[in-house]
């Protein structure tokens, strides 16, 4: 079954009544060559478990099976539900779970399935990137790869470095929770409908330890936030003005000349290791 055909896409589509939404980012691979790269950067084979986000019409899940993966994917549009039962009815090792993945309970939704570390393969819609990626890095224990398909200013944000337009606090969480690779740039013109914007194919290599030494990583996410929520203010006020740290005027200065970091810095300018510094200095003060 060639699931990569446009004319079997829009003939699926038809057969069911079901038409692209674009809210939910709802944009289907029609390649073969894009399709195979991702089968073979996930590492599909026998005894490894995939947990897929958004399903779809199961172009991906199918080549996943194949392979000998066992799959268990997670779609949010239960219109789809019927579509996902027919192309997949004769691919063995497939769970399809009609659910919403920020209100699932990852832990306890894996555990009872397999005890071992899952890959992650989505193509993830701009307006839940953010979302799903931390809510996934935040149970990191559970898995070895995340391998998305997002938009390239998302994949540029990932990879940022201090300085740069796309350098946030969602770069901050990325890198220091895996190592960020780009498999391949992805045209728009291999997706049907046709999105606004290209892709890039993103694997993200879960860390067992941070890159940097930081001994409390939670208080450390905490002033990442307060530092990039005022994006434009120095660090002083950055941090002094953050509800989440509740900090004075006087415990932010006090923390920022024990890291030995000028207050006239904005947070978008702090390395890694600078925010480690200041979530370590905070327990000095």
């Amino acid at each position: 079954m060639d699931l990569t055909s446009p004319a079997r896409v829009k003939r699926l589509l038809a057969q069911h009544g079901l038409r692209p939404k674009k809210r939910l980012g709802q944009h289907f691979l029609i390649d073969r060559n894009v399709l195979t790269r991702i089968a073979e950067a996930s590492g599909a084979a026998p005894g490894v478990n995939i947990l897929e986000i958004g399903a779809g019409l199961g172009v991906v899940t199918r080549e996943l099976a194949e392979r000998g993966a066992r799959v268990v994917c997670v779609e949010i549009d239960p219109g789809f539900g019927p579509v996902l039962n027919e192309v997949l009815s004769d691919v063995r090792g497939v769970e399809v779970v009609i659910a919403d993945l920020l209100k699932l309970d990852l832990p306890a939704f894996l555990r009872e399935r397999s005890e071992g570390r899952w890959v992650v393969v989505g193509n993830l819609p701009y307006y839940v990137t953010s979302p799903i990626i931390t809510s996934l890095l935040a149970v990191k224990t559970l898995f070895s790869t995340i391998l998305v398909m997002v938009q390239k200013e998302v994949a540029e944000r990932f990879r940022a470095a201090p300085a740069t337009a796309n350098y946030g606090s969602l770069s901050v969480f990325v890198q220091l929770n895996s190592d960020v690779d780009t498999v391949m740039p992805v045209s728009r013109t291999v997706f049907y409908p046709v999105p606004e914007v290209d892709s890039e194919l993103v694997k993200l290599t879960v860390r067992d330890r941070p890159p940097v030494s930081v001994s409390d990583e939670d208080l450390m996410l905490r002033i990442v936030r307060a530092a990039f929520g005022k994006r434009r203010k120095t660090l002083l006020n950055a941090l002094s003005l953050s509800a989440e740290l509740g900090w004075s005027r006087q415990k932010a200065s006090a923390v920022l000349a024990q890291a030995g970091i000028d207050p006239a810095r904005r947070g978008e300018t702090l390395s890694l290791e600078e925010f480690a510094r200041l979530a370590d200095a905070c327990a000095g003060t």
